[in-house]
């Protein structure tokens, strides 16, 4: 304890071994008083200058500015008091709090769960806590001493909670780093839509091999301990999982060679949509009944695709239109022109056209050629709207529609017994 408060300790009545904690109490509110208003100027201006980790954390930015602060200002406090004294023992218990309370927000903020959060913001509670009381090593070795062996190994409370701690730290930097380069990536104004997508899952494959690494290495795992296990477990792996790294390859190529983007009007089989997701498994496509079909992305690599947005967004769409032998042609197919040009989705440009294409047994076949520039939009809707004018176009100006005509001819009688 400094001199100064020692002094001003002394000379309250009382005694001062009860005095000290209260005053230390006293001061770790006002400190945390302290961080709760700087935390309502930081953390605004912190979300603008780095808008990433604001998105990241999903509206935890301020709690956490909150006992961040308050975390650094309870480590300056705790060098008024001497270790070992009640004190010191205070502002190891609020300090404490205060570094569990900003792990939970961390960690809630990325969404972790909360069974996963809970036990970790409690270890890291009790390890500072343990450290202002009189050290960590006597709490290590009274979990060091609770477990089990395993033949040659010993497996402790101690080594369970570090394990999990670690797995739990490791997801969520793995989780925040994801998130922070994705926002990166996406807000990035050199690359198109499919590039950030692609950068974005080699990112998020590198960040996972970095973290099983650093994970490795904390932990101090002997890999080669494990070297005949792993080998027929990944072969295991390997035949289990063949189609699914076959298909997070297949995914990368589409991303490379640029095939297929997220956007992009496709025809698989029979499946009709647009591109909504490019996953490491599958891609979703969304149709316009607003089902979602899941195809893997091996089938895009290995089946018939049609693309309609794949070099140019201009798709033409074909409306079939019959009128009779006896109706006025250049009449009926002015007004069929007139329909199209009429049509909110149509294009002007390439403009629209009508083709007579055959004869018929009852009509004079037509074919109405529209061009649409958001195929993402379906074809349907306009296929309805252009017929609904030619049919309102047609009845105004006496222009019919047949219908197949049928004539039963009667066998004759006859005068047989």
């Amino acid at each position: 304890m400094t001199p100064g408060l020692t002094d001003l300790i002394d000379r309250l009545p009382g005694d001062p071994d009860l005095i000290q904690p209260l005053v230390a109490l006293a001061l770790a509110i006002l400190l945390y008083a302290a961080a709760w208003g700087l935390a309502r100027l930081v953390a605004p201006r912190l979300r603008r200058r780095l808008p990433p980790l604001g998105d990241a954390l999903a509206g935890h930015v301020r709690a956490c500015t909150r006992h961040g602060l308050a975390a650094g200002l309870l480590v300056l406090g705790l060098i008024f008091f001497p270790e070992g004294s009640l004190g010191h023992l205070v502002m190891g218990i609020v300090l404490g709090g205060a570094v569990a309370l900003l792990a939970a927000h961390v960690l809630r903020g990325l969404a972790i769960p909360r069974w996963a959060v809970t036990p970790l913001a409690l270890i890291l509670f009790i390890l500072i806590v343990s450290g202002s009381g009189g050290g960590i090593a006597p709490v290590g070795e009274m979990l060091d001493r609770v477990g089990v062996t395993l033949g040659k190994r010993r497996l402790t409370l101690l080594g369970i909670l570090s394990i999990a701690a670690t797995c739990v730290a490791l997801f969520a930097a793995v989780r925040l780093a994801n998130q922070l380069i994705g926002r990166s990536i996406q807000k990035a104004s050199g690359f198109d839509p499919t590039q950030k997508l692609l950068a974005q899952k080699l990112a998020a494959i590198t960040v996972v091999v970095a973290a099983f690494f650093i994970g490795v290495d904390l932990l101090s795992i002997d890999l080669t301990a494990f070297a005949v296990f792993s080998g027929a477990l990944g072969l295991a792996i390997g035949f289990g999982l063949q189609k699914t790294f076959g298909n997070l390859i297949a995914g990368i190529i589409l991303l490379m060679d640029r095939s297929i983007k997220p956007g992009d009007v496709i025809v698989v089989g029979d499946s009709f949509g647009w591109v909504n997701k490019i996953g490491v498994r599958a891609v979703s496509v969304l149709t316009r009944d607003g089902k979602e079909h899941l195809i893997p992305n091996e089938n895009l690599m290995t089946q018939e695709v049609e693309n309609w947005s794949y070099s140019d967004r201009n798709v033409r769409v074909r409306i079939p239109v019959g009128i009779a032998f006896d109706s006025d042609l250049p009449l009926a197919q002015k007004l069929m022109l007139q329909a199209a040009q009429e049509s909110p989705r149509v294009l002007a440009n390439p403009k629209p056209n009508v083709w007579l294409t055959a004869f018929g047994e009852s009509r004079v076949e037509h074919d109405i050629l529209v061009w649409i520039s958001d195929p993402e939009g379906g074809v349907g809707n306009v296929k309805s709207d252009v017929l609904g004018r030619v049919w309102q176009l047609f009845r105004d100006h006496g222009v019919t529609i047949p219908y197949p005509q049928r004539v039963i001819h009667r066998a004759p009688e006859t005068d047989q017994p």
